[in-house]
């Protein structure tokens, strides 16, 4: 089991040959046991970037995500493509694409009639049942991971008027994700500024005096 201070390395410097070896064995390993759609993936992407093969940082993750969240598409191929193009450009986006959605792709087309068969049996309704708390505990660590680094960035109370605010604009106002992520994005950069600003001319105060 990797440690919370593994996320915090800064990421590994590779070869071509090397990235590309292990951004193709993530990626396949995402597509292929990732299972519910876009969100379900995320926390298995997550711990191949950050916490596996470190190409970035648990921080540069959440400001990724938060990007790809705002743009149109699969969320999960969004990240493919960054990843990959982080490791080795063009070459590494279009190898990371094909790397996550080839596989399974080829499995679908292959076992359809299959899946087809079984998708009614009680057995397989089973197996797919014990999937899910497994995919609702993986979001939950991921969730309770980001929500301590806001704790520690913003304040308890700052973060918690955050999530709070977040909750109704998504599940009672409706107001669609993108347009949450990007004020949330704006907000940080402000906030980020202010802090910078409050910061300096503090600083500038004491050499004064």
């Amino acid at each position: 089991m990797n440690t919370s201070n593994e996320l915090q390395n800064e990421p590994n410097p590779l070869s071509t040959g090397r990235a590309l070896t292990q951004l193709v064995i993530a990626m396949v390993r995402t597509g292929v046991v990732g299972y519910g759609g876009g969100p379900s993936i995320i926390p298995l992407v997550r711990h191949e970037a950050v916490v596996r093969y470190r190409w970035i940082s648990d921080d540069e993750f959440a400001e990724i995500l938060a990007l790809a969240n705002t743009l149109p598409g699969p969320i999960a191929t969004k990240m493919a493509a960054y990843l990959g193009y982080r490791l080795k450009g063009m070459l590494g986006a279009v190898i990371g694409i094909l790397a996550h959605i080839l596989p399974t792709t080829l499995a679908m087309v292959l076992l359809l009639g299959i899946l087809m068969r079984l998708s009614g049996e009680k057995a397989v309704k089973g197996m797919i049942a014990a999937v899910n708390p497994v995919i609702v505990a993986m979001l939950a660590g991921m969730t309770y991971d980001f929500a301590r680094k806001s704790y520690k960035g913003l304040g308890k109370w700052i973060a918690l008027l955050c999530g709070v605010v977040a909750f109704v604009l998504l599940e009672i106002v409706h107001v669609p994700t993108a347009i949450v992520v990007l004020l949330y994005l704006a907000y940080g950069a402000g906030h980020l500024f202010l802090v910078s600003w409050v910061r300096s001319r503090m600083r500038k105060t004491k050499g004064d005096a």
